[in-house]
């Protein structure tokens, strides 16, 4: 008497199941990615824009600290500061109104205040200058500190302050405040829109700040 012996069926995956499988998990981890430089991205276009808004904020505290220029007839209608240099000649000229100096002839006059808080704010947001600020690296053998200069706050940075003077009015002054910016787009239509709106690869936003000193 024969007896037919049973057939055993192998369990496994085929080569084609594992190259689909290899290709959804390489879909789904090019996503993540997108997702973390998108994230990254956010993040420091956020900053950069808080950034923004305090240093208009603190151009208007020094406008208003400085009315006895800014809201005189001496006032230009329109000045534009471009990285360190201020396009106003009264206001583009070095001047040191801080007390105690040797260099500062005291008092300075409402123009030369003008001037010094002015020139301060811009070397502040691009990170250069005397008055610029530095970060105390205390990685010298001796000890001793040693300061690094601050990237700019807002790169490619140009500010533009205009002013209206009207003898029945206050003075009223308009600070804008534009700069380059890298983004990453989510998608298609997203980069189309960052195209259109850049300069050399980057986005010039603009933040706008109503002041009356």
């Amino acid at each position: 008497m024969t007896h037919a012996g049973s057939v055993g069926v192998s369990g496994g995956f085929t080569l084609v199941e594992v190259l689909v499988a290899v290709v959804v998990i390489s879909i789904g981890l090019l996503g993540i990615a997108k997702m973390e430089s998108v994230a990254l991205s956010s993040t420091g276009v956020a900053q950069q824009r808080s950034i923004a808004a305090m240093e208009a904020a603190s151009l208007a505290a020094s406008l208003h600290a400085d009315r006895s220029y800014w809201n005189s007839a001496a006032v230009p209608a329109s000045l534009t500061i471009s990285g360190t240099t201020i396009s106003d000649a009264t206001l583009a000229t070095p001047v040191n109104c801080i007390a105690g100096l040797s260099t500062a002839p005291p008092p300075c006059t409402p123009a030369q205040t003008a001037a010094f808080d002015l020139q301060r704010w811009a070397a502040n947001v691009n990170g250069s200058g005397a008055s610029a600020p530095s970060y105390n690296n205390p990685g010298r053998i001796d000890g001793t500190p040693s300061p690094l200069p601050l990237a700019p706050a807002l790169p490619y940075q140009v500010t533009t302050i205009a002013c209206t003077t009207s003898a029945a009015a206050a003075t009223s002054c308009t600070i804008q405040i534009s700069w380059g910016e890298n983004t990453v787009a989510v998608n298609a239509q997203g980069a189309y829109a960052s195209a259109a709106a850049a300069v050399s690869g980057f986005n010039v936003p603009t933040y706008t700040l109503y002041v009356q000193p």
